[in-house]
């Protein structure tokens, strides 16, 4: 027995369950197109304070990318998981480009397992749509002469200067002209980022759709998928049905990811990073055409995501890590910009209690343990 504090203010006693034999697949998912966006693994003993340079363990980093990729998921790195934007500087979103496609070629073709983002967060001061272009296509450049496939992130300076559809339609335009093979775009919405508001050209979401919806007819040839971020089931059946043939919709739904996936999304999301055995699972059932089974597998992770990814949302990133934490797939508990202290101790209590009722920990007692610890620095008596 474990004693978790909870919402109301007090303690409850909490039993963890049995360890689940979550078995590696033969290989990726074969109905599903499917990336987890993998976070990065701070170095406990760098001073990774608010501000700081980033500090990362390149090692244990590169470590949990192995994980994702033995349990058949493609990587997507360099995103808002791994604290782009918020604590991920340049200097350290190069190195970790460089770092996971290179990591990739020993298991296959690095354009397929790894896709990165490519956004505009290096050049803060871009004050105009010509500097946002080049600072993109700065990013670009990188990530394709690595080797990895391209997530065109939404651009916090775009937002800010752009006034019109086709403001973003003369940006987005000329860098699909130039892109080595076609390249996923991202909707990425205010609950992530609040200065994403208005992107497409419109606060409305549907006139927001239809800008989307034009760039991305104009350039189908250009445009693998794109990754919607709106916590919006509804909307994101509509998007996905409007698509011109062969463009994808990768939903970035950690909220409603389980029926989106099972009627024909594919994904591109946070949550798999801490459940990747489970929803590795789960896709494998899909496959098969055991669709009770998928919904047995993945439907209980959905508390735990929503959990996660409660308001304010852009704190996600805190859970994912404890998670790895607890898991065994780091040894500290410690996030660049010391974003580890973002959730309370009681938002980390729930999140144990739902990951371990999932059957997410490979080593119960080992989660059990580190539980414990952190409890203890936060005066909770085990």
């Amino acid at each position: 027995m474990i004693v978790l504090p909870t919402a109301r203010g007090t303690l409850s006693a909490y039993e963890p369950r049995e360890p689940v034999d979550r078995p590696r697949p033969p290989g990726p998912p074969r109905s599903r197109v499917a990336y987890a966006a993998a976070h990065v693994v701070a170095d406990p003993l760098g001073d990774n304070t608010p501000g700081a340079p980033a500090a990362v363990d390149w090692e244990a980093t590169l470590r949990f990318r192995r994980h994702l990729w033995s349990y058949g998921f493609r990587v997507a790195d360099a995103m808002d998981t791994a604290q782009r934007n918020m604590g991920l500087d340049w200097a350290a979103t190069r190195e970790l480009i460089r770092r996971t496609a290179g990591e990739a070629a020993a298991f296959g073709d690095p354009a397929e397992l790894v896709a990165c983002g490519a956004g505009t967060d290096h050049a803060p001061d871009a004050r105009t749509p010509q500097d946002v272009l080049r600072a993109y296509a700065e990013q670009i450049d990188l990530v394709q002469s690595a080797g990895a496939g391209v997530i065109l992130m939404a651009s916090r300076r775009l937002a800010a200067l752009a006034r019109t559809p086709e403001d973003y339609h003369a940006v987005y335009g000329k860098l699909l002209a130039e892109v080595d093979r076609p390249v996923i775009l991202h909707w990425l919405g205010e609950m992530f980022d609040p200065a994403l508001g208005g992107y497409w050209g419109s606060r409305d979401v549907e006139a927001a759709t239809e800008s989307l919806l034009a760039l991305i007819r104009d350039n189908a040839s250009r445009v693998d998928g794109v990754k919607v971020s709106l916590l919006d089931a509804g909307h994101e059946v509509r998007l996905r049905a409007a698509l011109p043939p062969g463009v994808r919709l990768y939903t970035g739904d950690d909220f409603n990811y389980a029926p989106l996936i099972e009627s024909g999304s594919d994904a591109l999301l946070g949550i798999f990073d801490a459940i990747a055995p489970a929803a590795s699972a789960a896709l494998q059932a899909l496959d098969a055409g055991e669709n009770g089974r998928y919904r047995e597998l993945l439907e209980p992770t959905v508390p735990l995501s929503r959990k996660i990814f409660e308001a304010p949302t852009y704190n996600y990133k805190t859970g994912i890590v404890f998670l790895a934490w607890l898991a065994g797939h780091q040894d500290a508990f410690a996030m660049v910009a010391g974003a580890q202290s973002a959730r309370s101790i009681v938002h980390l209590a729930e999140v144990f209690r739902l990951a371990d009722q999932a059957g997410l920990f490979p080593d119960p007692d080992l989660a059990e343990s580190r539980m414990r610890a952190l409890l203890a620095t936060a005066g909770v008596a085990a």
